[in-house]
C-alpha cells in the first residue's frame, strides 16, 4: 500500500518482492510464466507489471466502496427522495466490504490467492452492473452490498506485499499500496461526481465494473500461483480473529484506533455532499461538490511520508500525531458549515490524519502476529464497522441537527476510539 519518500511518491518504487522461503507446510509455487518459486515473484514482464497492477486495482476496487457517496443527489431525485434519506446507502457500501473481509480476506493465510481475485472480482462486476439496472433503493442497496463484499482485492494484496518487503521497509511498502488505495477514494468522489453529472449515475456503475473486471482479473493474471495445502475448514481465519485479538494487546489497540479515526473522518466525508449541495448549504452542483474530493488527495501525498515515520520512529507516535490533527480538524469543519476556508483547511488535515493512523496501525497488525491475513482482516473489518455505524448515525444527525451534528458524531468517535486504548492495560 518505496526507498526513500521522495521515491515513495510513485506506488511501484522500490518494492521489488524480497525473496522468502515458503511458509512451513506449503510448497514452493511458480509465476504466471512457470518459473521461479512464489518467494521470488513473477518474472519477465510479469515482474514489471506486478507493483503497477497492484497499484492500479487497489485504487478501482476502493473506488467502488465510496461511488454511491459522491451520487447521492443524483440517486434521490432519481428515486423521487431527497438526499439525506438515501444516506443510508453509504453506510451500506462500508457494511458490506466489513463483511467481505470478515469472509473472504482470511483466505489470504490458505488458498491460492490468484484464484480468489479473478473469482472477486467478477462478482463484484456482476453486483454493480446489477446495481446500474436497479429500479429502487431496495436493489440498489442490495447489489452495492454485494459489490463492496466482493471488493476485498486489496487487502488480499496488503499482506503479499508486506510480507516481501525489507524489515526496516515494511511500513513505507505497505504505505505505497495505501496511497493507490486512496487515489481510488479520490477518484471515486471527484470523477464519479463529475461522470455522474454529465452522464447519470448509473453510467458510472457501469464504469466502475468494466474497470474492475478489466483491472481485476489482469491482476489475478501477474500474481504468482501458489500450491497451498489448506488444513481445517475453509473459513477457520474467520474463527480464529477473536482469539487472535485477544491474545495481542497491539492488534486490539491498532484495530479500536483505527475504527474511531474512520469513523470519524465517514461521517464527516460521506456527509459533506449533504452539506455541499443542498440549497441550505452552499448549493452546488453535484460535479462541483464531487471536484471537493481533490483535497483528498492529501492522503496520497502524506501516505509515503507516514511511512518513513513510522519505520523511524515507531507507529505509536505517529498515530498519536494523527488524532492530534483529527482533534484540530473537527472544529474546522463545524466552522466550515459557514466558511469555506476552514472546509478546505480541515479536508486537508482529517485526510492526513487519517492516512498516517491507517500506515502506523495497519503495519503494526501485519506485523503483530504470525498470521497476518487474518490480522489484517481483524484490523480492516474493525476500521470499517467503526466507519460504517458513524456514517449511518451522520445521516439522521444531518436531517436533525445539521452540519453541527454531523461533527458531534466525528468528535464522539476520535474521543472514543482514544479513550478505549488509552485505558486498556497491556497484558
Amino acid at each position: 500500500m518505496p526507498s526513500s519518500p521522495s521515491a515513495s511518491a510513485s506506488p511501484q518504487a522500490g518494492l521489488e518482492p524480497a525473496p522468502v522461503p515458503p511458509p512451513a507446510g506449503k510448497s514452493p509455487a511458480t509465476g504466471p510464466s512457470g518459473t521461479g518459486p512464489s518467494g521470488t515473484g513473477p518474472s519477465g514482464i510479469a515482474a514489471r507489471l506486478f507493483l503497477p497492477l497492484i497499484a492500479l486495482c487497489t485504487a478501482v476496487t476502493a473506488a467502488n466502496i465510496y461511488l454511491a457517496a459522491p451520487l447521492l443527489p443524483l440517486i434521490a431525485h432519481d428515486m423521487g427522495s431527497t438526499p439525506s434519506a438515501v444516506a443510508w446507502l453509504a453506510s451500506v457500501a462500508q457494511l458490506g466490504y466489513a463483511a467481505g473481509l470478515l469472509f473472504f480476506a482470511p483466505l489470504g493465510d490458505s488458498v491460492n490467492r490468484r484464484r480468489l481475485v479473478a473469482v472477486l472480482s467478477l462478482v463484484a462486476t456482476a453486483a454493480l452492473l446489477a446495481a446500474a439496472a436497479s429500479a429502487g433503493t431496495g436493489a440498489l442497496a442490495g447489489a452495492v452490498l454485494v459489490a463492496s463484499a466482493a471488493t476485498v482485492v486489496p487487502q488480499l494484496l496488503v499482506p503479499l506485499v508486506a510480507e516481501r518487503a525489507p524489515a526496516d521497509r515494511r511500513a513505507r511498502h505497505v504505505a505505497a499500496v495505501i496511497a493507490g488505495l486512496f487515489t481510488g477514494v479520490v477518484a471515486a468522489r471527484v470523477l464519479g461526481g463529475l461522470a455522474g453529472e454529465a452522464f447519470g449515475w448509473r453510467a458510472v456503475f457501469m464504469g466502475a465494473a468494466v474497470l474492475t473486471a478489466v483491472l481485476g482479473l489482469a491482476t489475478a493474471y501477474i500474481l504468482p500461483v501458489e500450491r497451498r495445502q489448506r488444513r481445517g475448514p475453509l473459513f477457520a481465519g474467520l474463527v480464529a480473529i477473536p482469539g487472535l485479538v485477544r491474545r495481542s494487546p497491539d492488534l486490539w489497540r491498532a484495530c479500536v484506533r483505527q475504527a474511531g479515526m474512520y469513523g470519524a473522518w465517514s461521517a464527516m466525508w460521506t456527509s459533506l455532499a449533504l452539506l455541499l449541495t443542498e440549497d441550505e448549504g452552499y448549493g452546488m452542483t453535484t460535479a462541483a461538490a464531487g471536484l471537493f474530493g481533490l483535497f483528498g488527495l492529501a492522503a496520497s501525498v502524506v501516505a509515503p511520508l507516514a511511512g518513513g515515520l513510522v519505520d523511524r520512529f515507531g507507529a505509536t507516535k505517529v498515530v498519536r500525531s494523527a488524532y492530534g490533527l483529527a482533534a484540530l480538524s473537527v472544529p474546522l469543519f463545524w466552522l466550515g458549515g459557514q466558511a469555506m476556508a476552514a472546509l478546505c483547511a480541515a479536508a486537508v488535515l482529517v485526510h492526513a490524519a487519517l492516512v498516517a493512523s491507517h500506515v502506523a496501525n495497519q503495519t503494526l497488525a501485519l506485523t503483530t502476529t504470525s498470521a497476518p491475513a487474518t490480522a489484517n482482516t481483524a484490523y480492516v473489518v474493525a476500521g470499517f464497522a467503526g466507519g460504517a455505524l458513524a456514517s449511518a448515525l451522520a445521516g439522521p444527525a444531518f436531517g436533525h441537527w445539521g452540519w453541527g451534528g454531523v461533527c458531534a458524531v466525528a468528535g464522539a468517535w476520535l474521543v472514543l476510539g482514544w479513550t478505549a486504548t488509552a485505558v486498556r492495560r497491556v497484558r
